[in-house]
């Protein structure tokens, strides 16, 4: 597998009622052919937070950027106009007001063995939900943890199922985050896997052995929107965009 050198944006989106499934049309649909033309962005994934395992309504965006200079570039297109915002996109965050009221966003490196979205997608990675893991872990030891998912994690969810989508830690902090996450092809599998907690020692022990190291342990469920890349596989095409 190639050395993964792609920075990302990771978004928890606050939604607006009933506006769940409308912010992720005009996310994956009507925003990532814009972001792909004009930044070189690329679409990772949209999803809905299943809202029985955390905040709710809630939606979460994953962004590729190519390097640091690509994420760069985006930033200064951004940039541009009053408020920080791209004044050719006046419409389009005029729509998406409709449908959300604010968000956190964390910049994301990838751990250099975990797969673009274009590998993703040629690999036929996906599933009928996702688990989403945001991991606090000491100061310094993010690498440390990320390689113990790939050491241990990895082959004990394939037991499951379960396949790694993405294992990531925080930039611009002091490697104490991760972000993992995991397609699993059904929920039946997703069942195993929890119930695994208690009759397999393997998993009751801990599916990475990095106790030591982790301070907080935030799991969600996720389910993905229509036109997101695992779902398709494939980046939004431009006619979507029509759609402001």
């Amino acid at each position: 597998m190639a050395d993964n050198r792609s920075v990302y944006i990771h978004e928890f989106i606050d939604i607006i009622g009933h506006n769940r499934a409308n912010y992720m049309h005009h996310m994956a649909a009507n925003w990532s052919p814009i972001g792909q033309e004009q930044r070189g962005q690329l679409c990772y994934g949209v999803w809905a937070v299943i809202g029985s395992t955390g905040r709710w309504p809630e939606v979460v965006n994953i962004w590729e950027h190519e390097d640091w200079g690509g994420l760069a570039a985006s930033f200064a297109v951004e940039t541009v106009g009053r408020g920080a915002q791209d004044p050719s996109l006046e419409r389009w965050w005029a729509k998406a007001a409709e449908f959300r009221r604010g968000g956190v966003d964390r910049i994301l490196e990838p751990a250099p063995w975990t797969r673009t979205i274009t590998e993703l997608c040629a690999d036929g990675v996906t599933g009928e939900c996702y688990a989403h893991e945001l991991v606090g872990v000491r100061a310094g030891a993010a690498p440390e943890f990320l390689e113990q998912v790939r050491e241990r994690a990895v082959p004990l969810a394939a037991r499951y199922g379960w396949e790694l989508a993405g294992a990531w830690k925080t930039a611009m902090a002091d490697d104490d985050e991760c972000v993992l996450l995991w397609a699993i092809p059904t929920w039946k599998q997703w069942a195993a896997y929890e119930e695994a907690h208690t009759s397999d020692p393997d998993v009751g022990g801990g599916p990475t052995g990095a106790r030591p190291v982790v301070g907080s342990w935030q799991p969600n469920m996720l389910g993905h929107a229509p036109h997101s890349p695992v779902t398709t596989p494939r980046q939004p095409p431009p006619m979507f965009g029509a759609d402001e």
